[in-house]
């Protein structure tokens, strides 16, 4: 069963609601994605994925599984990028993520290679 923070965090991303997305980062939370250079905080990781979601036409999520150990989540997706030729690629990603006493994240990565969604 995943749980109720990851399906937040999931309908957010997955309605391009970036702004709702950085509201769940703490003042210095960090997001890695892919092999990007890291944004902190809230601003810049909204105009980071806002930035992202302007270059695809959407995207969904779907757990395959979800690992948490404390404050702690690993969840391993397989996630359609709707691209902007009209045509779809359905890759493996893994999103690790680490919340403060505060229930924000403070460190958010997600790996996988972001190459097949723009060739």
């Amino acid at each position: 069963m995943t749980s109720e923070f990851t399906c937040k965090v999931f309908a957010l991303v997955d309605s391009a609601d970036a702004a709702g997305f950085s509201r769940l980062f703490t003042p210095q939370g960090r997001l890695r994605f892919a092999n990007n250079e890291p944004m902190t905080g809230p601003d810049a990781i909204e105009a980071g994925v806002k930035g992202f979601f302007s270059s695809i036409r959407g995207l969904h999520h779907t757990v395959v599984h979800e690992w948490i150990n404390g404050a702690d989540s690993i969840v391993e997706l397989m996630v359609d990028y709707d691209r902007l030729d009209g045509s779809t690629v359905t890759l493996p990603v893994v999103s690790i993520w680490h919340v403060d006493e505060s229930g924000l994240v403070d460190d958010y990565r997600v790996y996988f290679d972001l190459g097949p969604v723009f060739a």
